[in-house]
């Protein structure tokens, strides 16, 4: 059971995985039980070559379509959340600038199961985005994974 803790505002960064929904939830969930808002951000990662301000219209697309079904999902459910779309270098960096710009008090992220090359039983690799805002967040972080027979069936 979740029990009451001191925030108001929830980021949840989504990439459009399998992971996404349940982690909305749970969200939601905390931010109910604290009266708290949920803000689900997108980032578009531009590469250096390109101009930060570049439009990439089929990944805009996509990522809007998966903001839209993160504000259906949670509407379903009965909770209202507010939506960012962000074109950065870096999901990490921007992740983290947005919470502290923001003034996030958690944020709650997805951790997909990534097997390394030549890796040993058990071992998994949370990514670097997930690690850059472990190190560098300014507010509590949950991470959250499904079951590895759920990645699996994916």
């Amino acid at each position: 059971m979740l029990r009451r803790m001191d925030i108001e505002k929830v980021l949840v960064p989504v990439s459009g995985n399998g992971v996404d929904s349940e982690v909305i939830r749970l969200a939601c969930e905390i931010a109910e039980k604290n009266s708290a808002s949920v803000y689900v951000v997108y980032v578009i990662e531009v590469d250096r070559s390109k101009s930060l301000d570049a439009a990439d219209e089929a990944r805009t697309m996509a990522a809007e379509e998966i903001l839209v079904r993160a504000e259906d999902m949670a509407r379903a459910d009965g909770y209202l959340i507010s939506t960012a779309l962000i074109q950065a270098r870096e999901a990490g960096p921007a992740i983290v600038d947005e919470a502290r710009d923001g003034n996030v008090d958690l944020i709650v992220m997805g951790v997909g199961y990534r097997r390394r090359l030549a890796s040993k039983p058990g071992e998994f690799d949370i990514g670097e985005t997930t690690s850059h805002v472990l190190r560098e967040a300014p507010c509590h972080v949950v991470l959250y994974r499904t079951p590895l027979a759920t990645e699996d069936a994916e």
